[in-house]
């Protein structure tokens, strides 16, 4: 909708928008969370999209006159003071290759924190980061994946830290964080998928997308990095980027983002060309 605001799809999302976020919409969603049971409900995975969500809301022409997240707003504060209880309780970061992942999201919500100057919640996102991570090294790259990941614990965790630290700390991070892969002695190879109608085995298409997305924002971190870390995240890319249309329900409701989420990546510094 915000990078071809005059075709038709735009319009479609916005009739979509226009009827998905609404204040009564929005208030049975504030209830749900309201039960003890259900406070922890997709922390933190949902709670990161949403964020995101109103993030890419706010950059939209269209959101002052249709009030967008205006409507979303009660929801997004209640996400952040979410947040803002839950990381300093957690002691420890859950570095799983799926939903719960804390560097995934720590790191769209600092899109949103930075995206609306929300500089309170941007230096708790950012000092929790660097508690979590940042005296780690070595992280064990030849492990990955496990069978059933969307997300690579040591490349999230590095894509956040791109976000963190300046470029001339992030280069010393990621020589000590993932010295094989700096020293280009290993040369990760995309996740291969058995069976694409299988929601679970189906999650290796998106790793492919995820580990690129995470590799662009490194590469344009750092020129120690960039050529390689690009080639291996383009040739994830054209591993699975063929089978996003016209998949299986199971891979066809969700890859799609993620695709885009790291062709927006590359593109935003380079051009892709394929």
């Amino acid at each position: 909708m915000n990078r071809f605001p005059e075709s038709a799809l735009s319009a479609e999302i916005t009739a979509l928008f226009d009827k998905q976020f609404s204040p009564e919409k929005i208030e049975k969603e504030l209830a749900y969370f309201e039960p003890k049971l259900e406070k922890s409900f997709e922390r933190t995975y949902g709670w990161a999209w949403l964020l995101k969500l109103h993030e890419a809301l706010s950059y939209s022409e269209k959101n002052e006159s249709h009030g967008w997240t205006k409507s979303l707003q009660p929801l997004t504060d209640f996400i952040v003071e979410s947040y803002k209880n839950f990381l300093p309780k957690l002691v420890y970061p859950i570095r799983v290759g799926e939903h719960t992942n804390t560097a995934f999201g720590i790191s769209l919500s600092l899109d949103y924190a930075i995206g609306v100057n929300d500089t309170a919640f941007e230096n708790l996102l950012k000092s929790s980061a660097r508690k979590y991570y940042y005296n780690d090294c070595k992280c064990p790259f030849t492990w990955e994946p496990s069978g059933y990941d969307f997300l690579s614990p040591c490349l999230q965790e590095a894509e956040l830290m791109s976000k963190v630290l300046e470029e001339a700390e992030f280069e010393k991070w990621m020589k000590s964080f993932l010295p094989e892969l700096c020293k280009e002695k290993f040369i990760p190879d995309p996740g291969k998928v058995s069976d694409r109608t299988d929601g679970k085995l189906v999650h290796l298409d998106g790793l492919n997308f995820s580990r690129a997305q995470n590799l662009y924002a490194c590469g344009k971190m750092s020129g120690d990095f960039h050529d390689f870390f690009f080639e291996i995240a383009d040739n994830h890319i054209k591993t699975s980027i063929n089978y996003v249309i016209g998949s299986d329900y199971m891979g066809s409701h969700w890859l799609a983002t993620f695709l885009v989420y790291a062709l927006i990546e590359r593109n935003e510094g380079d051009q892709y060309s394929e």
